[in-house]
């Protein structure tokens, strides 16, 4: 028989709330009574639990709600060191492995453990009926009580950090969403709501999640990106948002796709397509964008052709009619069509497209134009212009102290490499010495 060992977690969060024994207890016992289950444990039962014996999953609940009052915060079962539930998941479990999730990425020291975790091709997508309509299972009866000024408190927060991605990159934005997500969002979901506020919180929430996603890419750091990524899944399912599911399928591909997984890249990308409702034109260009990418990746020179000018041709009505949607503009549609030429062997072709995305990339977009600049520069080089490649780092430079980028560091990196075989090159040697002076010692190399 296995031995059981002592809950350090549960001891801790006992420690900090402050609570004898008995006091525990009583508050346990007064949770189940208000949900119609009373309980009548004692000291010795919070002796058992702190030594390892696990609560019955009501009581688990209960033990949970009592030390969040107390503490003021959502504890989860992971916090606690219980078990958690796995027999049919609901919107209220979705929610706590947000926080869980969220409350890791927040702390510094934690950060290198949760970037371990490795892109799982093997990974499991839920599909649109898997989570859709579970907002109902989440948890109301709380004190609090929110409105739609809180659903556009968290729109606009999501919005700024996005800004702040976009502009300097996510390092430094990302653990800001996390703890957003966690001290603020994470209470909203909890709490009592109009179902209408209740659905459009639950999409925010989603949004943001997404969001934290794509910067956790950014950072190079794909195992924990794909996490917050099904957790915007299970949301917008549960919101029954099907623009934040599909947004995120896409986003799920393009991870793929970028790192060389094109079977799975196509997959997402197909499922994102499949699953979005009657597609705008310019939501039509950003799904069958991203399939063009994927098919050519894989070698299916005929679907990403078919693909690319489906998506030419919607940017086109797209413009006509103003309106943008997300940042998916005639830059993004050039990106992907410089994509699909150069997997397609057409280099030259690759650099001409990917030279029109950045004339047509607006300004605010900085880390972009890094990154992206920096891939323009390689394959200028791989052509044989060098000196057209040195200039193209330079403007890339221009912007990079102002970016706290994984990818960005990672184009700059990859550029003292290339360009080392060819300074006697004056383009290149000049270029090599100024960034010297302005990359990070370890990316120089």
């Amino acid at each position: 028989m296995a031995k059981r060992l002592p809950n350090v977690a549960l001891a801790r969060l006992l420690t900090e709330s402050r609570w004898t024994y008995r006091q525990f207890a009583r508050t346990v016992n007064r949770v189940g009574t208000e949900t119609g289950f009373p309980l009548r444990y004692d000291e010795s039962a919070v002796s058992h639990w702190l030594g390892g014996t696990t609560p019955r999953k009501s009581v688990r609940t209960c033990i949970l709600e009592a030390l969040s009052r107390r503490l003021g915060r959502p504890v989860t079962h992971a916090e606690a060191g219980l078990p958690t539930p796995t027999d049919h998941p609901t919107a209220a479990d979705t929610v706590e492995g947000m926080i869980d999730l969220g409350r890791q990425d927040m702390v510094p020291s934690r950060r290198s453990i949760l970037g371990a975790g490795l892109f799982s091709v093997a990974l499991t997508i839920p599909g649109w009926p898997d989570v859709v309509g579970r907002a109902q299972a989440v948890q109301t009866g709380r004190t609090s009580r929110i409105g739609m000024n809180e659903v556009d408190m968290v729109i606009a927060m999501t919005e700024r950090v996005s800004e702040l991605d976009d502009q300097f990159g996510g390092r430094h934005a990302r653990p800001m969403a996390a703890t957003f997500m966690v001290n603020t969002v994470a209470a909203y979901l909890r709490a009592d709501a109009p179902e209408h506020v209740q659905q459009a919180m639950l999409s925010a929430a989603s949004d943001l999640l997404y969001l934290t996603g794509y910067m956790a890419v950014d950072e190079g750091l794909h195992g924990l990106a794909q996490r917050y990524y099904i957790k915007a899944l299970e949301l917008a399912g549960a919101a029954e948002d099907h623009l934040t599911y599909c947004t995120t399928l896409r986003g799920m591909s393009v991870q793929a796709v970028d790192l060389r997984h094109g079977a799975k890249a196509m997959e997402l990308a197909d499922a994102a397509a499949a699953a979005a409702p009657k597609a705008g034109p310019r939501m039509l260009a950003f799904l069958v964008g991203q399939q063009a990418h994927a098919s050519a990746q894989t070698g299916d020179r005929t679907s990403a052709l078919r693909s690319i000018r489906e998506a030419e041709a919607a940017m086109d009505r797209a413009e006509s009619r103003g309106k943008a949607f997300g940042s998916y503009d005639p830059s993004s549609l050039n990106y992907h069509v410089s994509q699909v030429r150069y997997e397609l062997g057409d280099k030259a072709g690759a650099v001409d497209a990917m030279q029109q995305a950045d004339e047509l990339r607006p300004s605010v977009y900085r880390r972009t134009r890094v990154q992206r600049r920096g891939l323009l520069a390689e394959r200028q080089l791989e052509i044989g212009h060098l000196e057209a490649a040195c200039a193209t780092w330079n403007l890339a430079l221009d912007d990079y102290p102002m970016v706290q980028s994984g990818r960005a560091d990672d184009r700059v990196k990859t550029m003292f490499s290339l360009i080392r075989p060819h300074l006697r090159n004056a383009a290149a040697r000049d270029l090599h010495d100024r960034a010297r002076t302005i990359a990070p010692p370890a990316l120089v190399g």
